[in-house]
């Protein structure tokens, strides 16, 4: 995809949506990751409804891991994987107070190294909590970036590495949420709502999902033949017309 092309669909999303931000209800940093580390294989919305809950009972580190994990999964039962995200959890906590002061820290490589927190999460703190331009690749974001041809790439890695190259640093910012909330509300999954999607002109995606696409051709256009350019006449030889017309002469002669 051409650049040109690549900054008009992030312009176009930005009219939609001047100001996008996460689902997630978070109010702190900490609430924020606990809120992500939640909603792997879950949706935004059944976080919501636990953590609403949770953070008035435990918001900090310390609260948190003052609750325990029996404690903490009484909270979040109704989430897929439950015991193994409060046992994550509970383990991200106890390093948080022992090794940050209790506080999420502002580093790659520091949020990895917390149980249970991979790339997309940690890049999700980085741009949601702290402001970098970071762009998190997730199941919706990869697919909007394969099917519109933004950034193609055979794993998240790949798209991400594409996105963080390819994107206008004045659309960085936003570039995830942008996405995400295209890929999870109008680029979805099983039927695009191609009707809808205010990049659809720009779109590199050749099956779209429309209400009357256009009828495909079948009609055998008939091919006519470019007229032949008359043969050069050398070593003795007739052009192939006269040369046909003459036999017949001569076959009526005899």
């Amino acid at each position: 995809m051409k650049p040109a092309k690549r900054r008009q669909i992030y312009e176009r999303l930005a009219r939609a949506n001047p100001n996008p931000t996460t689902e997630l209800r978070y109010t702190t940093p900490f609430e924020l990751l606990v809120a992500v580390v939640l909603s792997a294989q879950a949706t935004d919305l059944s976080v919501n409804k636990a953590t609403v809950e949770l953070f008035k009972a435990a918001n900090t580190p310390q609260a948190m891991l003052d609750l325990g994990e029996t404690g903490l999964k009484d909270y979040i039962k109704t989430i897929g994987l439950f015991n193994s995200k409060a046992k994550n959890l509970i383990a991200t906590c106890r390093k948080l107070v022992t090794e940050h002061g209790g506080v999420v820290p502002r580093d790659r490589d520091a949020l990895e190294a917390l149980p249970g927190v991979g790339r997309k999460t940690a890049n999700v703190i980085l741009n949601t909590a702290f402001g970098e331009p970071t762009i998190a690749v997730d199941t919706h974001i990869f697919r909007v970036a394969n099917r519109t041809g933004l950034a193609p790439g055979k794993d998240v890695v790949e798209v991400e590495r594409k996105l963080d190259k390819t994107t206008p640093d004045a659309f960085k910012l936003n570039a995830h949420h942008w996405l995400i909330l295209h890929g999870r509300y109008t680029c979805i999954a099983r039927a695009p709502k191609c009707a809808d999607c205010v990049i659809l002109d720009l779109c590199e995606f050749r099956q779209k999902n429309l209400p009357n696409p256009k009828p495909v051709a079948t009609t055998v256009r008939k091919i006519v033949p470019a007229p032949m350019s008359p043969t050069p006449r050398s070593k003795g030889r007739q052009p192939m017309a006269k040369t046909a017309r003459a036999g017949a002469k001569r076959g009526r002669g005899r």
